[in-house]
């Protein structure tokens, strides 16, 4: 008797963490799933920004590859507007890095409308140094500030 009461918990334990750990799968699975063709699967499967170089908006083969991707969404789905939005690190004037981050929005622009995305759709904006993504005043943080950032509206 006292060896199948042992089983029966121990069967018991068994299938509640396999619950558990199934519960656990379907949960993550459930977060990274993204519709089609929504503004999440552009961000996690596409990429909406591009990196340049300190003072530059030349565009590297790493941009070109992203800005490939999204000319191929964007002409696959054709319900959004899109605005180009050029950042820079904080380094630099005021003045100096909106003139540079509308350089950076206009480059990738530019490219995506050689990509075959239509122009009207398309429109850029300058924020400079004033929204930086992450804060932070290293070598780390200011190549992830001088960017171009692909928003869908």
């Amino acid at each position: 008797m006292r060896m199948i009461k042992a089983l029966t918990a121990i069967a018991a334990m068994i299938f509640v963490v396999a619950c558990s750990s199934n519960d656990q799968q379907q949960a993550a699975t459930a977060s990274t799933t993204v519709t089609p063709g929504s503004v999440a699967d552009f961000r996690q499967n596409v990429g909406d920004r591009v990196f340049f170089a300190t003072d530059m908006s030349t565009i590297n083969d790493e941009g070109r590859q992203t800005l490939n991707r999204q000319a191929e969404w964007l002409k696959k789905y054709t319900n959004y507007q899109v605005t180009v939005e050029g950042h820079c690190d904080e380094r630099g004037t005021r003045e100096y890095n909106l003139a540079l981050g509308e350089r950076r929005a206009n480059s990738a622009r530019q490219y995506l409308i050689a990509q075959g995305v239509p122009a009207a759709r398309l429109k850029t904006i300058s924020y400079g140094k004033e929204r930086p993504d992450p804060v932070g005043s290293d070598e780390a943080a200011w190549q992830l500030n001088r960017r171009a950032v692909t928003s869908l509206q």
